[in-house]
């Protein structure tokens, strides 16, 4: 094969209690990345399509450009590589964009190879092309849009896809205002007690141990962020009435997805997540926001080589 295209799903990095760790798919529009092999020994970027905000053309600079750039070494020597992303994540959406893009491009490289890599070398050469965009190499959007459903992305080798239960829905509502990464990535630079990571870890091995059983009551306990949201609340207008009324609805818990300002909702059904999802919208509008609504299985598919 000489050229492919592949796509990556949008994400809810986080999921409140596992910064940087825990992630998971959506069922929604995702990025799409066609990747053409070439003489040119280089890696290029020749088309952004489907966003307005300017993204860098230089690969290195780009999510899905360096994700290339890092797989480049396993093809023979001279061969080149140019990529076309097109773009179906908002830009500072917290939605996973960039991660999104450094997948389809790691998936749509890798089909062009003798021999697919093995998922840990899929996994951190999309990682290093979410840094371009962050700043900062973490896998927690990475893992969800490569592998699909809830994933835990580690720091050394392949990432984890979890078992959860099909009952399980999420409602994503993305206000239409941007939040970059690198800036709600600033405000966790305070140290933090000791107390409140025993919380959030407390937190996290509930919600592991509810998905891993189908435990609602157990998913509601630990779906509480007692590190990141409450300071990056105040980066997204209306968050605390946004966050009531997904509870309100229904909601087994509620937290900003990724560095927002997307907030999801984890609920027990796909209706009570549609109830949430317009609750959260009118919380949205009442703040001044309109705003666009996602309702999805979290056992969502991750990427894919297209036809």
């Amino acid at each position: 094969m000489n050229r492919a295209r592949a796509s990556a799903p949008p994400t809810v990095g986080n999921v409140g209690v596992g910064f940087d760790l825990l992630g998971h798919a959506l069922a929604g529009t995702g990025d799409i990345v066609t990747a053409t092999r070439t003489d040119r020994a280089a890696v290029r970027v020749t088309a952004i399509r489907g966003i307005e905000t300017p993204l860098p053309m230089e690969a290195d600079r780009n999510t899905a450009g360096r994700a290339a750039l890092a797989l480049l070494p396993l093809f023979p020597a001279g061969t080149g590589l140019d990529l076309e992303i097109d773009k179906g994540i908002a830009m500072g959406s917290g939605m996973g964009g960039s991660a999104s893009s450094a997948v389809a491009a790691a998936v749509a490289v890798s089909a062009l190879l003798p021999e697919r890599p093995d998922m840990a070398t899929l996994f951190h050469a999309a990682v290093q092309g979410e840094a371009a965009a962050t700043g900062s190499a973490h896998g927690d959007n990475v893992a969800p849009a490569l592998l699909g459903g809830l994933t835990i992305a580690p720091h050394e080798g392949e990432p984890l896809r979890l078992p959860v239960p099909e009952w399980l829905h999420a409602a994503v509502v993305r206000p239409h205002f941007p939040l970059e990464t690198r800036r709600s990535r600033e405000v966790l630079a305070a140290p933090y007690a000791i107390g409140d990571f025993v919380r959030q870890s407390e937190g996290l091995a509930l919600l592991l141990a509810g998905c891993h059983s189908g435990d609602d009551a157990l998913i509601r306990r630990g779906l509480h962020d007692v590190l990141v949201e409450p300071r990056r609340a105040p980066l997204i207008p209306g968050f605390a009435a946004v966050k009531q009324a997904a509870l309100d609805a229904g909601a087994l818990g509620a937290s900003i997805s990724g560095g927002g300002p997307s907030v999801f909702a984890w609920c027990a059904d796909a209706a009570t997540a549609t109830r949430a999802s317009q609750a959260m919208q009118a919380a949205f509008r009442s703040a001044g926001h309109a705003s666009d609504a996602l309702v999805s299985p979290v056992d969502a598919p991750g990427a894919r080589v297209l036809p």
